[in-house]
């Protein structure tokens, strides 16, 4: 098992090697050369197992020769035992052919537990195995931020630097990557919004001298092995409804596209998906893209759904690689046409093959507020705006006879204020969490500067 470029200019690497490398060398993204398929007798025997089972059914054939099935059952076991549900992703009927997946039982309440806890082990694992250490460097909407540092925090082998944008996350959120106290995190608070984090992030990736000098490793959905954690709960989820006897839908509430990419993993590996249906805030460049062909950015507006206030969606490329039949050369063209100028139209064939697979849709502010105000009050649930979103979207496209997922990304407790506007319900954080708000914080607010991050990132590493 091998991994490529998206560009098509980097070597092809084995999983391990990938998993820490995060960027590829000319700047695109890994992804297998080929990708696994299970046959109808293997995904049906999935029905009724135990997650940690589905998920090395799933992922091992992904693995090559990097982790023993041995190694690989234990770290599965570690990274999913403090879940707090036995079910780790529950599914939860909301109405007639529609169902919630509740992704938020991990340790900070996101659906980014389920990948960064699987990464910590093997992460530790592979680098105990070298002798060596990394620095990790992460950008952040709010979730992927407090779920790398959860993960990592106190791994001797590993400094971790997040940048997130100043002022633009929860409370809950900022406090999940400010509050703890081992020496080897580190929040920023970069001036600016999560498109510039990501950029910088970027930027420091494609300087090979400080990648490196600091031997920069990347967590954010960039990197192959969080992708591939978040193809497992599709499987768990459609198999519990009748995959793949049954065709099964999913709505995924989408920033960075990493979520939903996962699913299309999950489609190609053989699982019976009808449709993946885009679900965007405001910022609704993906939704835009795929109604009329132009990937075009525009200013970042912020809103009560912030790990989805994103222009560039970095996993897109991905998805362009395959579109474009893996033609690294027409996806690095498109990345640059982004870059210099803000974007870029599919070719019709392109365009064609995306619409074949996915639909998708658009929740304003008010109709978010909404959706959370109707699901406490018809279903007796409490939404976070995130899920929210998802919510409106799927009920737009139900159809007979085919189940619809949506994906519940986060805990209504991150986002209180959002929850208690539109329902007058303050959601509690789970007990485990209770002494969040009295903790003392510890941030460093940085600009929106390659040259100062990188100073400041060689300043504080444990050499």
């Amino acid at each position: 098992m091998r991994y490529i470029s998206t560009r098509g200019q980097a070597p092809a690497m084995a999983f391990h090697e990938a998993m820490l490398a995060g960027l590829a060398s000319d700047g695109g993204l890994y992804v297998p050369e080929t990708v696994p398929t299970l046959t109808e007798a293997e995904i049906r025997a999935m029905a009724g197992l135990p997650y940690e089972e589905i998920a090395f059914r799933v992922m091992m054939p992904f693995l090559g020769n990097s982790f023993t099935e041995e190694e690989f059952r234990t770290d599965i076991a570690t990274a999913y035992g403090g879940f707090g549900h036995d079910a780790r992703a529950p599914l939860k009927q909301l109405g007639p052919n529609h169902f919630l997946l509740e992704l938020f039982h991990g340790p900070t309440l996101a659906f980014k537990d389920f990948a960064m806890q699987l990464i910590g082990q093997l992460f530790q694992r592979e680098l105990t195995r070298r002798g060596s250490r990394v620095t990790i460097v992460g950008a952040t909407s709010g979730d992927t931020g407090s779920a790398a540092i959860e993960a990592f925090r106190g791994i001797a082998s590993v400094d971790v630097f997040i940048l997130y944008p100043h002022g633009r996350v929860s409370e809950v959120q900022r406090r999940q990557m400010t509050t703890p106290t081992e020496d080897n995190v580190h929040a920023l608070a970069l001036h600016g919004h999560f498109d510039d984090c990501q950029a910088r992030l970027k930027d420091m990736f494609n300087d090979h001298g400080f990648r490196d000098g600091v031997r920069l490793a990347g967590v954010n959905s960039i990197n192959w092995a969080r992708v591939l954690a978040q193809v497992v709960y599709y499987f768990s989820a459609a198999t519990s409804l009748g995959a793949p006897d049954r065709k099964i839908s999913f709505t995924v509430p989408t920033g960075n596209f990493g979520d939903i990419f996962a699913g299309y993993i999950a489609r190609r590996m053989g699982l019976p998906i009808d449709t993946l249906v885009i679900a965007t805030n405001q910022n609704d460049i993906l939704h835009r893209c795929l109604t009329t062909g132009a990937y075009e950015t525009d200013a970042v507006i912020p809103s009560i759904s912030p790990s989805m206030d994103i222009q560039v969606s970095s996993n897109f490329e991905r998805l362009l690689f395959d579109v474009y039949d893996r033609d690294g050369a027409a996806v690095a063209q498109l990345m640059d046409e982004l870059k210099t100028k803000g974007g870029f139209t599919l070719s019709q064939g392109a365009l064609t093959r995306l619409r074949e697979g996915f639909a998708s849709g658009r929740a304003s502010e008010d109709e978010t507020s909404a959706t959370i105000t109707r699901a406490r009050d018809t279903m007796n649930e409490l939404l976070c705006p995130h899920s929210a979103v998802g919510v409106h979207v799927a009920e737009q496209h139900i159809e007979p006879g085919v189940p619809m997922v949506t994906l519940a990304t986060a805990h209504p407790a991150k986002f209180p204020a959002a929850v208690e506007a539109a329902t007058g319900v303050h959601p509690p954080l789970p007990p485990r969490m209770e002494t969040l708000y009295e903790r003392p914080e510890r941030l460093t607010e940085v600009p929106n500067d390659l040259g100062a991050l990188q100073t400041l990132i060689r300043e504080r590493i444990d050499p």
